[in-house]
């Protein structure tokens, strides 16, 4: 092969990965997942030998301040924008408070008072590992409890494990096909009260039609969406914002927050 068609070649590639695939990335919400969640992810997985949780953690380590949770949302957002993308707020999105690694917790964590409680439910045990090693860079450690395993496992025991009678939020940024039945389990377990606020990510992109066909329909509440983008895209997704209205009262003490990839703030 010539020189000069090595060349082209060459050019070529700068031009589809310059500007290219950026702008089909950027437009595509499919293509975006697909490149950044499975192809992306995966070669950096082999050549590095480490997972994307692990690298978060680093870039965390070595560029935040300890007990800083502002320094430590900054680097992860820098991490996100200019390293490797990941499902986290990123410039647009200040209402998403996704789990995943522990950048929603800090980001939930440092605006509640002092007397609340943070719990974070998360199936994947490298992610909870993760996440608490954020949570304690962060230095909020002494707020927030981390839990491994399945939320349908979990919700109907978190009256009794911390002694509450219902959450005042419970935001959802997990598995989306999980949003439906979970949201069903608070309700059955009597975990949401009038006033409880239910807040649900990413329901257009990936989306949970599922979810917002059940939400939008049932008396049992108030909603509305807010549009936003998938991090660092023009593809449109957004949030629902539910309010429960429901009559039962409940005396309201301490709150309690729960995510989970289920996030909530309860009443004992």
């Amino acid at each position: 092969m010539s020189l000069l068609t090595v060349s082209a070649v060459l050019a070529v590639l700068c031009v589809l990965c310059r500007f290219l695939i950026p702008w089909l990335l950027r437009s595509n919400s499919t293509l975006a997942l697909l490149w950044y969640d499975v192809l992306l992810e995966t070669m950096l997985n082999l050549v590095t030998g480490t997972t994307r949780p692990q690298r978060l953690l680093q870039a965390v380590s070595i560029n935040a301040i300890r007990g800083d949770p502002d320094s430590v949302i900054r680097a992860i957002d820098h991490f996100c924008k200019h390293t490797e993308w990941a499902m986290n707020v990123g410039d647009e999105k200040v209402l998403e408070l996704g789990t995943y690694c522990g950048y929603s917790v800090v980001r939930i964590t440092r605006l509640l008072p002092p007397a609340t409680k943070v719990i974070t439910v998360e199936m994947n045990p490298e992610y909870a590992y993760v996440a608490r090693q954020v949570i304690q860079h962060a230095g909020l450690q002494n707020k927030v409890c981390v839990l491994e395993g399945e939320s349908t496992d979990l919700i109907p025991k978190m009256a009794s494990m911390f002694g509450i009678q219902s959450f005042d939020f419970v935001f959802l940024d997990h598995w989306k096909d999980r949003y439906l039945p979970d949201i069903r389990l608070l309700e059955d377990c009597g975990l949401l009260t009038r006033g409880s606020v239910v807040l649900a990510d990413n329901v257009v992109c990936p989306g949970a039609p599922d979810y917002l066909s059940y939400i939008r329909s049932s008396l049992k509440y108030s909603s509305r969406f807010y549009q936003a983008h998938l991090e660092y895209t023009r593809v449109l997704d957004g949030l629902e914002r539910s309010e429960y209205q429901d009559d039962r009262k409940v005396e309201t003490d301490r709150p309690l927050v729960s995510t989970q990839t289920t996030t909530a703030t309860a009443n004992k």
